[in-house]
C-alpha cells in the first residue's frame, strides 16, 4: 500500500457560480493542508455567526489541486481518505461528482478509480460549507489531514484492523485481532493474513496467520486469537502500547499490502460500588472538556499541536479529557494513546432538534448510523477512548421520542463496540425547557438563587428526575452538566446508577471533586473548560461594571471578543491562575499557588458568569504606584496562610474565604519579593514566591532543538527580565519574521483583541505571545527572528528533521 499525506499543491478561494469568473478579489490562493478557510477572514460585529464563531462569519470554500496519475495505477485501487473538512464535503473528480459527507467531523474515503484519467493530470475540487451551523467555532474547509491511498484491488480495508483484550490475567492476556479483507477485482481471490504484535522496543511477543477467500466485489473478516505473555498494561500512569502489525500476502507468499494497529492491552470494569477501575485499580477521572481548536492554528488538527495540548493537559493534572461537542481527531486520540489520557469521545451536540439556524439535526434521523460508524471505526484502535458520549444537551432526550433515540443511539455504539462504555451529557433544564415554570414552581429557592446554583436546584427537582429517567437508564454512565445537586439524591434513588460530572463550573471544583472522592458511583468531574478556545467568545469574562458604555450582555461578550476566555489554560498553552488552584484541590500540589488581583482595577465592581474565575495573575510586578491598594489570593490546601514582603510578614489568614482553598489578603504594592507560606496544624508545610521584575527584555524560546518538515514548530515569546520575570504592565506590539519557513499562525492569551492569527505581529498580553511555524519543504533550519519597539531583537532556532512517509503512525507506506 502507498499511503502518502495529500496536503501540498491545493488552492482555496470562494465558491463561485456556474457561470462566474474568478476575480482579482475572489482569487484562490495556495494553501498547505490541513487548512481552517475561516481563520484570517474580517471579523465584525455584524457577523451573521455572531458571538458563537468569536464574530468570524462563515462561507463556502473550494479547494482545488492537480495531481498526476501515473499508467501503472490502472490496475491498483485509488482512494483518497479525507480526516474532516467542515462542513458539507461535496467532492469532484475531473469535473464529475465523487462524494459528499454532511458531518462536518466524520472521516470519510472517496473511491477515486471511476473517476481518474490515468497517464494525465486529474483534478480534485472539495466545497466546503460554514453558515451558522453551531454554537462554537467550528472553523471550515479540509481542516484534518488528507492522505492518498494507492493499494492492490485486493488489499486490507482502511482502519481494517482491529485489536481487543477482554482476557487478561497476570500471567498473559488474549488479543483478538480482526483484519477485513477488500476485494475490488472481478473474480475470487484467495489470499494469507500474517499478524505479529510487537512490544515498544520493537520485539515480536506473538504472532499467527490466516487464510482468507474473498469473492468479487465483497469484503471478508480475517480473525486470530493468540496469547502475549506477561503483558505489560496500558494506562494513565503507564502507557504502554504494542504494535499489531498485519500483512496481506498473496499465494506466492509475496506481500501485496501491510499496516499496522495500536494497541493497548487494559482492563476496563464499572460497577456503582466501586466506580471505574482500569486493569484493577480505581480511577477517579480528572477531566476537562476542551474545544477542537488549537488557537492562533485555527480549527487545524495537526499531531504537534495535539501532542502539545495533550501534554501541557497532564502536566496541569488531569488525566482524561472530553471531546465537546464533536468527534475527536485521530491526531488528539495518537496524543492520548501516547501519555495514557483517557477520553470521553463525543458524538454530536444536536439530534433531530436544532439548537442553531443549519446545525446537524437536518437529516440526522437519516444519517446517524453512519455518523456512528465513522466515530467507533476511528476510535476502536485507540486504548484512550473509554467513553463514548452518544450526546450533549440534548433538547429532545426528556420526551418518549427522545429517550427512544437515546436507545436507539447507545445500542448502536454497542453493537459496534461493545468494549466500551456509553455515556451521555445530561442537563435536564436543556431537556425540558419548555416546563421551566412548573420546575421552579417545584422549588420556590430556585428562582432566588443566581444561574449557577438555579441550574443545580433545578436539576434536582423531581419534575426533571422522572423526565430524564428512561434516557439514563439506557447508559453505562449517566453524565450530568451542571447537575451536582443529583449526586447524593441519585445514590438513594437510582443505587444502580454510575454517575460523571460530563461538564461542571471551574470555580466549583473544591467542592466537586470532594464529592467525587467520597461518593463512589461518581467517578469523575470535566471541567468547562480545560484549554480556552476560539468562540462562544466571552463566555467566562470578568466585566467591570463602572466602564464607560457598559451594558450587561448576559454570557455573550460583545464584539471583539474572540475566545471564551474560561480555560484553566488559555490558547498559547500557559497555565493560569485558576490552573493551579484545581492542582491543589485535586491533591496534587503542595505547594500554595499565588494570584494577584490586578491592582490598576482594586476596588471597581465586576460582574462575573458562572464560567468566570477571578481577574487575577501569578504576578508581583505592576505598573503602579507604589503604595496602591492590591487584594492578594493564595490557593493553599491548608489551615491559614502567612504573607510576607521581602522576608517581612504582613499577616496570616484563614483559608476558606471567599471560597475554598483560598486565603485573601488585603495589602499594597511595592516592589520586591511576596512569599506565602502554608501552614495547617501550627507547622508550615509549603511555600511559594513571586518577584518584581527589573528591566525588560525581550526574550524569544523555541520549545524543542527541532521541528518535523511536515509538522509545526511553537516559540514563546515574552516580555521579562534577564531572569525570565515577566512584566505584566509593558505589553507591546512584537513583530515576527521567519525563514526557512513561513508563520502558521500567531497570537497571545488576550479574549478581547482584533489581531488577527493570519498577521505577523501581536500585541503581548501578561508579557507573553505565541508564534507557530512551518517549516519549507527543503529547509535544513527555520530561524524566528522578533522585533518590539525599546528592546533588543531576540531570535530562535529550529533545525528541521525530514518527514516519515505516513503521517499516521498506525499505518505506514510499502
Amino acid at each position: 500500500m502507498i499511503r502518502v499525506p495529500f496536503h501540498d499543491g491545493w488552492s482555496v478561494g470562494p465558491k463561485l457560480g456556474a457561470f462566474e469568473s474568478r476575480t482579482e478579489a475572489t482569487a484562490a490562493v495556495p494553501v498547505t493542508l490541513p487548512h481552517d478557510a475561516l481563520r484570517d477572514l474580517p471579523r465584525s460585529a455584524e457577523s451573521g455567526q455572531g458571538v458563537h464563531a468569536g464574530y468570524i462569519p462563515g462561507g463556502v470554500f473550494e479547494y482545488v489541486r492537480q495531481f498526476e496519475v501515473p499508467l501503472e495505477w490502472a490496475d491498483k485501487s485509488v482512494r483518497i481518505e479525507f480526516e474532516g473538512v467542515y462542513r458539507d464535503a461535496t467532492v469532484f473528480l475531473n469535473g464529475d461528482f465523487a462524494a459528499h459527507e454532511h458531518n462536518g467531523y466524520a472521516a470519510f474515503v472517496v473511491d477515486a478509480d471511476p473517476f481518474l484519467r490515468f497517464g494525465e493530470e486529474n483534478t480534485i475540487s472539495v466545497e466546503a460549507r460554514v453558515h451558522r451551523d453551531s454554537r462554537w467555532y467550528t472553523g471550515g474547509g479540509i481542516y484534518r489531514p488528507v492522505h492518498l491511498v494507492v493499494a492492490d484491488p485486493v488489499h486490507i480495508a482502511l482502519d481494517g484492523t482491529t485489536a481487543t483484550t477482554a482476557d487478561i490475567d497476570g500471567e498473559r492476556a488474549v488479543v483478538e485481532i480482526a483484519t477485513i479483507v477488500e476485494n475490488d477485482t472481478r473474480h475470487t481471490a484467495t489470499r494469507r493474513v500474517r499478524w505479529a504484535i510487537a512490544d515498544a522496543d520493537g520485539a515480536d511477543v506473538a504472532s499467527g496467520n490466516a487464510p482468507i477467500t474473498v469473492l468479487p466485489g465483497h469484503s471478508a473478516t480475517a480473525r486470530l486469537r493468540v496469547a502475549v505473555e506477561n503483558p505489560r498494561l496500558w494506562g494513565p500512569d503507564s502507557p504502554h502500547l504494542y504494535r499489531v502489525r498485519t500483512e496481506l500476502a498473496d499465494a506466492a507468499g509475496v506481500v501485496v499490502d501491510e499496516d499496522e494497529t495500536r494497541l493497548g492491552i487494559r482492563r476496563l470494569q464499572l460497577d456503582a460500588a466501586r466506580g471505574l477501575r482500569i486493569n484493577g485499580e480505581s480511577v477517579d477521572l480528572r477531566g476537562a472538556c476542551i474545544h477542537h481548536d488549537n488557537g492562533p492554528l485555527g480549527a487545524i488538527s495537526v499531531a504537534d499541536a495535539e501532542q502539545r495540548r495533550v501534554r501541557r493537559l497532564k502536566d496541569a493534572g488531569f488525566n482524561a479529557i472530553r471531546s465537546a461537542h464533536n468527534p475527536a481527531s485521530r491526531a488528539l486520540l495518537d496524543a492520548c494513546d501516547l501519555h495514557g489520557m483517557l477520553v470521553m469521545d463525543e458524538l454530536a451536540d444536536v439530534w433531530t432538534k436544532s439548537k442553531t439556524a443549519f446545525d446537524g439535526s437536518v437529516g440526522f434521523d437519516e444519517r446517524w448510523r453512519g455518523d456512528v460508524a465513522a466515530l467507533v471505526v476511528k476510535d476502536r484502535t485507540h486504548p484512550s477512548v473509554i467513553l463514548y458520549s452518544i450526546g450533549n444537551e440534548i433538547l429532545e432526550l426528556a420526551t418518549p421520542h427522545g429517550a427512544t433515540w437515546s436507545r436507539r443511539l447507545a445500542e448502536e455504539f454497542r453493537r459496534l463496540d461493545p468494549t466500551r462504555f456509553v455515556t451521555n451529557g445530561i442537563n435536564g433544564i436543556i431537556a425540558n425547557l419548555g416546563h421551566l415554570a412548573e420546575i421552579a414552581a417545584s422549588d420556590p429557592n430556585t428562582m432566588m438563587a443566581d444561574m449557577g446554583e438555579q441550574m443545580a436546584l433545578m436539576n434536582a427537582s423531581p419534575f426533571i428526575t422522572d423526565s430524564i429517567e428512561e434516557s439514563a437508564a439506557v447508559l453505562d454512565v449517566v453524565g450530568f452538566n451542571y447537575a451536582d445537586s443529583r449526586y447524593d439524591l441519585d445514590a438513594e434513588l437510582f443505587p444502580n446508577r454510575v454517575i460523571v460530572g460530563s461538564e461542571t463550573f471551574p470555580d466549583r471544583i473544591a467542592s466537586l471533586w470532594a464529592d467525587v472522592r467520597r461518593l463512589p458511583h461518581v467517578i469523575g468531574d470535566f471541567t468547562w473548560t480545560g484549554w480556552d478556545y476560539i468562540g462562544e467568545a466571552g463566555i467566562g469574562r470578568v466585566d467591570y461594571t463602572d466602564a464607560p458604555g457598559y451594558e450587561p450582555t448576559g454570557t455573550a461578550g460583545p464584539f471583539p471578543y474572540l475566545l471564551a476566555q474560561c480555560g484553566d489554560i488559555d490558547i498559547t498553552g500557559h497555565r493560569l491562575p485558576a490552573s493551579f488552584y484545581r492542582e491543589i484541590a485535586y491533591g496534587l500540589r503542595a505547594e500554595p499557588a499565588i494570584a494577584v488581583h490586578r491592582p490598576q482595577h482594586h476596588g471597581r465592581p465586576v460582574a462575573k458568569t458562572p464560567w468566570s474565575w477571578d481577574d487575577v495573575v501569578s504576578s508581583w510586578s505592576w505598573d503602579v504606584e507604589p503604595g496602591s491598594a492590591v487584594t492578594v489570593d493564595v490557593y493553599a490546601d491548608a489551615e491559614e496562610v502567612e504573607l510576607l514582603v521581602d522576608g517581612v510578614s504582613i499577616g496570616r489568614s484563614a483559608v476558606g474565604s471567599p471560597r475554598a482553598l483560598i486565603a485573601r489578603f488585603e495589602t499594597t504594592y511595592r516592589r520586591g519579593e511576596l512569599t506565602a507560606i502554608a501552614y495547617r496544624d501550627g507547622a508550615e508545610i509549603g511555600r511559594s514566591s513571586l518577584r518584581s521584575a527589573a528591566d525588560p527584555v525581550l526574550t524569544v524560546r523555541a520549545e524543542g532543538s527541532e521541528m518535523s518538515a511536515d509538522g509545526v514548530g511553537y516559540v514563546e515569546i515574552t516580555i521579562a527580565d534577564a531572569d525570565g520575570v515577566l512584566l505584566c504592565d509593558a505589553d507591546r506590539l512584537v513583530s515576527v519574521t521567519v525563514s526557512g519557513g513561513s508563520l502558521a499562525g500567531i497570537g497571545s492569551g488576550r479574549a478581547r483583541t482584533e489581531e488577527s492569527f493570519g498577521a505577523d505581529a501581536v500585541t503581548t498580553f501578561d508579557g507573553r505571545a505565541l508564534a507557530i511555524v512551518r517549516a519549507d519543504p527543503t529547509a535544513d533550519q527555520v530561524r524566528i527572528s522578533v522585533t518590539a519597539d525599546g528592546l533588543e531583537p531576540a531570535d530562535a532556532v529550529f533545525a528541521v528533521r525530514q518527514a516519515s512517509s505516513s503521517s499516521r503512525p498506525d499505518i505506514i507506506a510499502v
